[in-house]
C-alpha cells in the first residue's frame, strides 16, 4: 500500500459530475441560478432586519445571523465548483480544500446550533409572553449569538485538523465536487476508526441533540396553543413558528442523511445530490421561507421597495 503525507499535497483533483457531462452542464445552470437567488434573498433579509425598527426583535436577529451563515455556506461550497467549470479546471490546493472544508463544516454546525436556539425563543415567545422581554433582552440574544458562533468553529476546526492530518493513498481524486469531509476521508490508507468515533460524537451533539432540544420546545409551544381560546390566536402563534419549522426540517433531513446513515449505505453519487440540497438549495429557501410565511417581514420589504420607488421618483424631479 502507498502511503503519502497529505501535508506534501500541493493540489486535489475534483470528479463532480465528470461521469454525466449533461447532468454537470445542468448541474451548474442550477447551482449559478441558486447561488444569485441565496445572496440576493439572504442580503435583503438582512438589510431589512437591519433597517425596519420594527424588525429589532429577538426572532429577526437570530434570522439574520442565519442569512448571515447561509451566504458564507452557500459561498464556500458552491463558488469553488461553478469556478472550476468556467475554468476547466477541477482541482483546489490543499490549503484551498482546508479553508473550503473548515468553512462549510463552520456554517454547518452552526447552523444546527443556531436553529435549535431560534425555536428555544420561539418557546419563551408563546409559553412565557410577558417575561420574554426581560428572558431574552439583547445581552441574552447576542451570547447565544456568539455561543452558536463559537461552538460551530470550534467542532469544524477539531474535524479539519483531525482529518487533514491523516496520510492519503495513491491519487489525490476527490469523488465529489466540494472538498467535503466525508469525500475527504475515503482518500485516507490508514485506521480512521479515530477520527470517524470523533465525528460521531460531533455529530450526534450538533444533530440529534439539537433536533432533541427542538422537540421538547414546540411540544411545549403546541400544548400552549392548544390552550389558546381565540382562533386568531392560535393562527398567529401557528404562523410564528411554521417557516421555522420548514427551515429545521429541511437543514436537518438532510444533514441527518449525509452525516448518521448506516456505514452500509454508501453511495458517493447519492451523496453528491444531497450536498446541492443543503449547501445550495436549503440557503436558497431559507429567506423565501421566511418572507412568504411572515407578514413582518413581507411588510417590511414592501415599506423598503415603496420607499426607494419614491427615492427614484423623486431624485431625477428634482434636477
Amino acid at each position: 500500500m502507498v502511503k503519502a503525507n497529505l501535508t506534501v499535497i500541493s493540489n486535489f483533483i475534483f470528479l463532480g459530475f465528470s461521469h454525466y457531462p449533461k447532468v454537470e452542464v445542468i448541474v451548474f445552470v442550477l447551482c449559478l441560478l441558486m447561488y444569485f437567488i441565496t445572496l440576493l434573498g439572504n442580503v435583503i433579509l438582512i438589510s431589512i432586519t437591519v433597517l425596519d425598527s420594527h424588525l429589532h426583535k429577538p426572532m429577526y436577529f437570530f434570522l439574520s445571523n442565519l442569512s448571515f451563515l447561509d451566504i458564507w455556506y452557500t459561498s464556500s461550497a458552491l463558488t469553488p465548483m461553478l469556478a472550476n467549470f468556467v475554468s476547466g479546471k477541477n482541482t483546489i490546493s490543499f490549503s484551498g480544500c482546508a479553508i473550503q472544508m473548515y468553512f462549510s463544516l463552520a456554517m454547518g454546525s452552526t447552523e444546527c446550533v443556531l436553529l435549535s436556539m431560534m425555536a428555544y425563543d420561539r418557546y419563551v415567545a408563546i409559553c412565557n409572553p410577558l417575561r420574554y422581554p426581560i428572558i431574552m433582552n439583547k445581552s441574552v440574544c447576542v451570547q447565544i449569538a456568539a455561543g452558536s458562533w463559537v461552538t460551530g468553529c470550534l467542532t469544524a476546526l477539531v474535524e479539519t485538523v483531525s482529518v487533514l492530518h491523516q496520510s492519503l493513498c495513491g491519487k489525490s481524486i476527490i469523488n465529489h465536487f466540494t472538498c467535503e469531509v466525508l469525500a475527504v476521508l475515503k482518500l485516507v490508507c490508514v485506521d480512521t476508526s479515530r477520527v470517524q468515533l470523533i465525528m460521531l460524537v460531533i455529530s450526534v451533539l450538533l444533530l440529534p441533540m439539537p433536533m432533541l432540544l427542538i422537540c421538547i420546545s414546540y411540544a411545549f409551544i403546541l400544548f400552549s396553543i392548544l390552550r389558546i381560546s381565540s382562533m386568531d390566536g392560535r393562527s398567529k402563534a401557528f404562523s410564528t413558528c411554521a417557516a421555522h419549522l420548514t427551515v429545521v426540517v429541511l437543514f436537518y433531513g438532510t444533514a441527518l442523511s449525509m452525516y448518521l446513515k448506516p456505514s452500509a449505505v454508501d453511495s458517493q453519487e447519492i451523496d453528491k445530490f444531497i450536498a446541492l440540497v443543503y449547501a445550495g438549495l436549503t440557503p436558497m429557501l431559507n429567506p423565501i421561507i421566511y418572507s412568504l410565511r411572515n407578514k413582518e417581514v413581507k411588510a417590511a420589504v414592501k415599506k423598503l421597495l415603496i420607499r426607494n420607488s419614491l427615492c427614484a421618483f423623486l431624485i431625477p424631479s428634482s434636477k
